[in-house]
């Protein structure tokens, strides 16, 4: 789930009682004696999403809360454990963080990241963005996305209702409850699932055949680019049908708008033969992309990301350049409390995305269409 931030009412705490004498105890209110919960920013079929507040520490977070019964009922645990050690590999300052999980006995809380800008969605929906912004947000998603990429993470469901603007106007990638790693790649090398959503989809996807992920993600980057500074969808037809032709054949027109480096980009991102389409390390070498570019130098310790000022030039032995931690195995299976979801029952803490799929949330009014295609086998 996307969090979109909540009106100007204040989030107010829950009435507490006082602690026994006996010794400490929970403070009654809190969710499991630590939250303060707010109001409720969206809500899927799976889940709801609240805006709080750290109790101890007055840090704004979201906390996604799951209903464990229906996401057994509807085999989503594997994905959510999937997506766990996905977001373990992908600490990054332009992807929303996830903080903790926790779990009882009916329900799983994730809490990530408040991110109080809300969507890009709802930007570009008011009209295209002035140049200097579009390549700002678009530098900073190549930053992301190649950093995914370089993990063995690719997203599969990039565009602008996935991405969120922070206060300091800084882009945020989320949602990566489509991602894959490079474990479910077939002997081929490549993915062969279908999904993501239509208008954003590459043309090797649509095809039904194996197709590259991080080739895939690079497509969806260019129609998010095109879409920030054109206000409107490169491929875009009322027949979804005759809107898949548009994009096998690569049919769309750069607006007159447009300069000649950033139509020459264009060109490249949408390429619909994935063998010749742009890379990452081309992108950033190109002209229109490296105006005003300053690369993200970041590191990570006692699990916090760190920016590095300008002029520091010393990075921590755990900084992004060291190899992944490979992932932990996914929480065991309990025997004894009667409940085969491998979760523990009391406070389990681990990293997990804390988003509902783009079909649930509470979206801004826009003219952008927001279909999307759930996993299917090829």
């Amino acid at each position: 789930m996307d969090a979109t931030p909540p009106s100007s009412r204040d989030l107010s705490p829950q009435p507490r009682r006082p602690a026994s004498s006996a010794g400490p105890a929970k403070r009654v209110g809190l969710l499991l004696g630590r939250y303060e919960l707010g109001r409720l920013l969206g809500h899927g079929t799976f889940a709801k999403v609240y805006h709080a507040r750290q109790a101890d520490t007055g840090e704004t977070v979201a906390i996604k809360v799951l209903d464990k019964e229906k996401a057994l009922r509807n085999g989503l645990v594997p994905h959510i454990k999937r997506e766990i050690a996905i977001l373990r590999r992908v600490r990054h300052p332009n992807i929303v963080r996830l903080f903790e999980v926790m779990a009882t006995k009916s329900k799983i809380y994730f809490v990530m990241e408040f991110v109080r800008g809300g969507e890009l969605f709802a930007r570009v929906a008011k009209g295209r963005l002035k140049e200097d912004t579009a390549r700002r947000y678009f530098q900073q998603l190549i930053s992301a996305v190649g950093f995914c990429h370089a993990r063995g993470v690719f997203h599969r469901d990039l565009k602008p209702e996935n991405l969120l603007v922070d206060e300091r106007g800084d882009l945020k990638v989320s949602d990566f409850g489509l991602s894959a790693v490079a474990d479910q790649f077939h002997p081929d090398g490549l993915l062969h699932t279908f999904c993501g959503t239509p208008s954003y989809v590459a043309p090797e996807v649509l095809a039904r055949r194996g197709y590259d992920g991080a080739k895939a993600d690079i497509w969806s980057c260019g129609v998010i680019l095109f879409v920030l500074m054109a206000g409107y969808l490169p491929f875009h037809d009322q027949n979804l049908m005759a809107m898949y032709r548009k994009i096998y054949r690569g049919e769309f027109r750069c607006p007159r708008w447009f300069s000649k480096d950033l139509s020459s980009l264009l060109i490249r991102l949408l390429d619909t033969n994935p063998e010749t389409r742009i890379t990452v390390a081309q992108i950033m070498e190109s002209r229109w992309f490296k105006k005003g570019f300053r690369p993200v130098r970041f590191y990570v310790e006692d699990d916090q990301v760190h920016s590095l000022a300008d002029g520091e030039d010393e990075v921590p032995e755990l900084g992004p350049s060291e190899p992944p931690t490979p992932p932990p195995p996914p929480p065991p299976q309990k025997e004894d409390d009667g409940d085969d979801s491998g979760w523990e029952s009391d406070s389990s803490v681990a990293s997990c995305p804390a988003t509902l799929s783009s079909e649930e949330r509470r979206r801004p009014a826009g003219s952008l269409p927001r279909p999307h295609i759930p996993c299917k086998r090829l």
